[in-house]
């Protein structure tokens, strides 16, 4: 069974037709790559997913039963974590900090509720090992490379237990090292079972770590396919209209 199947989705905005008849399913550990150029439909793809707006027709399940998310909130209870490509990382606090932003552990002194550093810092050392990073718990964001500021927010979807992860542009502006580092990320993710759609306009970073492609042209999918049984010039044809849907 599909950890997450969208069928018939679509959604417009006005005479804009962001999204037109989508279906496709993902299952357990598979990583799915997203591509398609500027206004192909992607973000509203993923905000959709992630329960930002809900899609103007068609439906999206988890674990076969339909969901309806009417705010973040729902999808992230329902195990739907985002990457956006801005990480939303404090840079004045440290790893640990944002690891657990919005979701600190508390305890009590004296009859009062206070942080509980110890706890955050050991779940954030154990979050990092898991993912097999360098980053450490106590080092500032601000101090931090683009490899490492990456395995915090992916630590924080490992917090959650999250289900299914969507990365947006994890290797955008950031060094060929470090490129390295957040695809072996993204293997980690996969190697724990849970599903990954990576939306990248990187070709050699899909074609490493994907197990499937997805385009999307103008709102409608052009092509579903095992990397195995494609290319990367294929792929930029179907992006670029060169290349007719399959």
């Amino acid at each position: 069974m599909p950890v997450l199947e969208l069928k018939g989705v679509s959604k417009h905005f006005g005479a804009i037709h962001a999204l037109d008849d989508i279906d496709f399913a993902l299952d357990r550990g598979e990583v799915l790559g997203l591509m398609g150029d500027n206004g192909a439909g992607k973000s509203t793809l993923v905000k959709m997913i992630a329960g930002n707006f809900p899609p103007g027709s068609g439906t999206i399940a988890i674990d076969g039963g339909t969901v309806e998310f009417r705010k973040p909130l729902d999808a992230r209870a329902r195990g739907i974590e985002v990457v956006y490509q801005d990480l939303a990382l404090c840079n004045n606090l440290t790893a640990a900090a944002n690891v657990f932003l919005g979701r600190e552990l508390m305890t009590t002194f004296m009859g009062l509720p206070r942080l509980d550093h110890r706890r955050m810092v050991q779940r954030a050392t154990e979050l990092f090992a898991e993912l097999r990073s360098e980053t450490r718990p106590s080092d500032f964001v601000r101090q931090m490379s683009g490899g490492q500021r990456q395995a915090v927010a992916i630590a924080r979807t490992r917090l959650a237990a999250a289900k299914v992860v969507l990365l947006d542009e994890p290797t955008a502006a950031i060094s060929v090292r470090q490129v390295a580092e957040v695809l072996e990320l993204i293997r980690k993710l996969k190697a724990a079972g849970v599903a990954v759609i990576l939306i990248s306009h990187r070709m050699p970073d899909v074609f490493t770590v994907c197990d499937r492609v997805m385009v999307l042209r103008r709102g409608r999918k052009v092509a579903d396919k095992p990397i195995g049984e494609t290319s990367p010039e294929e792929v930029t044809g179907l992006i670029t209209g060169a290349i007719h849907a399959l």
